[in-house]
């Protein structure tokens, strides 16, 4: 059932439990160009046979004897240099810490484990779809390249290597075989509002980019969708506040937005901003999952586009699937901004490359390079140079 010439993707299982060993396995063994290549039961068997193994992705869990996953996570990375780590663990709060510490030193993404005994089948199922849709969309960016297929990020002006949004992970295709990207003009409206959406790769993406506007966001609200669980949500928002330097976090649904203030959604509800006389409010619902996500990036950016008009600047930040994609078309037909993140900066460039290839973005920006960029269309300047006249 597998395709002949496409290129398979490696994981390896690190686990405790046999029994969920074998349960992940025989999931990816049915997942077409997807190699299950080695599993270990601690993070010290490893750290001994990953190598050899040569895997794009680790699943790893948090919780093992002998070694445990975040002690093992630094020397993977480093004999597996671009190898993507998925965290696989029970969600708590301690978990919840410990893998937001994880993705801080460099794993690609979190998935809340259930307790199998415990949550039936439907948390089963939920989780096995999860699971191979993260897997299918790590995957899709090229691997971690160590075995001859790709050994760097592609170029940002490269269709299709980091472009996780393959028909059968159930997203929009993103049209490979071009980067003619159609880009729209900058609004010439000084931005009111910033709202952000991000994905896999977001936390430290959105961590580098509020760092470098720390003091010079005071006159803007910064509204974030991240696609994450609750806790997960409370821990970034108190990240994301004490990196920008501005109040807030979270937010609750009522709550009014004002400038200087950060707001991120919480894990397990949609958030849009609603106008109520001259307040502009937070409105939060738990409606359906809407590109298979909940917080999801699109309802917030259509709602912004509705209030702030030409006066909203969005970004889209790494991500894999098309969410935000519709929301930033909607930004930029109201007469706003709407800026990427580059294709070879991103850790999967699909949402980013689906907002660019909806033709909704004045750019697509490095990740080093975005904060300034931010700036200066804030009408800041930048944080090395002022802006010329």
């Amino acid at each position: 059932h597998r395709a002949d010439n496409a290129r398979q993707v490696r994981v390896m299982l690190v686990e405790d439990s046999a029994v969920i060993r074998g349960m992940v396995r025989s999931w990816l063994d049915g997942v077409d160009n997807v190699e299950v290549v080695a599993s270990a039961d601690n993070g010290q068997i490893a750290l001994n046979t990953v190598a050899a193994a040569r895997p794009d992705i680790i699943i790893l869990d948090i919780e093992m004897p002998v070694m445990d996953g975040l002690t093992a996570l630094p020397g993977l990375l480093a004999a597996c240099p671009g190898v993507k780590v998925l965290i696989a663990s029970t969600l708590s709060k301690r978990n919840a810490e410990i893998s937001m510490k994880a993705i801080n030193m460099g794993a690609a993404d979190y998935l809340a484990k259930p307790s199998f005994a415990r949550d039936g089948n439907e948390a089963r199922r939920m989780f096995k779809e999860e699971l191979v849709r993260k897997v299918v969309g790590l995957g899709q960016n090229g691997g971690g390249g160590h075995h001859g297929v790709v050994h760097t990020p592609a170029p940002a002006n490269d269709a299709g290597a980091n472009r996780a949004a393959a028909a059968t992970s159930g997203w929009t295709t993103i049209p490979s075989g071009s980067s003619d990207f159609k880009l729209r003009p900058a609004s010439r409206v000084r931005p009111r509002i910033l709202v952000i959406g991000s994905s896999t790769g977001g936390p430290a993406a959105l961590s580098k980019v509020l760092g470098a506007l720390k003091g010079r966001l005071s006159g803007v609200p910064v509204v974030i969708t991240q696609h994450m669980p609750p806790t997960f949500t409370t821990l970034l928002g108190e990240t994301l506040s004490r990196l920008s330097g501005l109040e807030g976090g979270e937010t609750h649904d009522g709550e009014t937005v004002s400038a200087g203030r950060i707001y991120v959604a919480p894990g397990g509800f949609h958030m849009r901003l609603i106008q109520l006389g001259s307040q502009i409010k937070i409105a939060l619902n738990d409606g359906p999952p809407i590109n298979h996500c909940r917080p999801a990036v699109d309802p917030l950016f259509e709602s912004v586009a509705q209030i702030y008009r030409g006066a909203a600047l969005g970004v889209v930040l790494t991500g894999m699937g098309s969410d935000g994609a519709l929301g930033a078309v909607k930004i930029a037909d109201a007469g706003g901004s709407v800026l990427a993140q580059d294709e070879a900066s991103s850790i999967v460039w699909g949402m980013p490359g689906a907002a660019m290839a909806a033709g909704a973005c004045v750019a697509a920006v490095e990740l080093e390079n975005l904060g300034d960029r931010i700036g200066l269309m804030l009408g800041l300047g930048s944080g090395r140079n002022k802006i010329k006249t």
